[in-house]
């Protein structure tokens, strides 16, 4: 074999590897974004079912007032927030609802810790 096939052999599988790295990376940032769209439509689809559940809960007991609105405790906000960052979301205003990748963020933390 020549020098130059060698290299030429080289630069072309260089080449070729490049562009599947390039096509990898595209498919995970794709694999990203397919995962979170997935999780926030489980978390509504729970939320659906539970708005469905406290309908047909309604209907069931008429005498219950129909102008009785759910109280929220204190701190349950703080606790929704907890449970999406438990669950794998940032809840910090730089990345807010974006799906936790690589551990944890610092910024989640320290707002968790306010």
């Amino acid at each position: 074999m020549d020098k130059q096939d060698i290299f030429g052999q080289i630069d072309g599988i260089e080449e070729r590897m490049g562009t599947t790295y390039a096509e990898l990376g595209a498919l995970k940032k794709r694999i990203i974004t397919l995962i979170e769209e997935n999780k926030r439509l489980s978390i509504e689809n729970q939320q659906l079912r539970k708005l469905i559940r406290q309908e047909e809960t309604v209907i069931e007991e008429p005498t219950r007032d129909m102008a009785e609105e759910p109280v929220q405790l204190p701190g349950a906000g703080y606790d929704n927030l907890t449970r999406l960052y438990n669950e794998g979301f940032h809840i910090c205003n730089v990345y807010y609802g974006h799906l936790r990748t690589e551990g944890d963020c610092l910024f989640c933390l320290s707002f968790l810790n306010k």
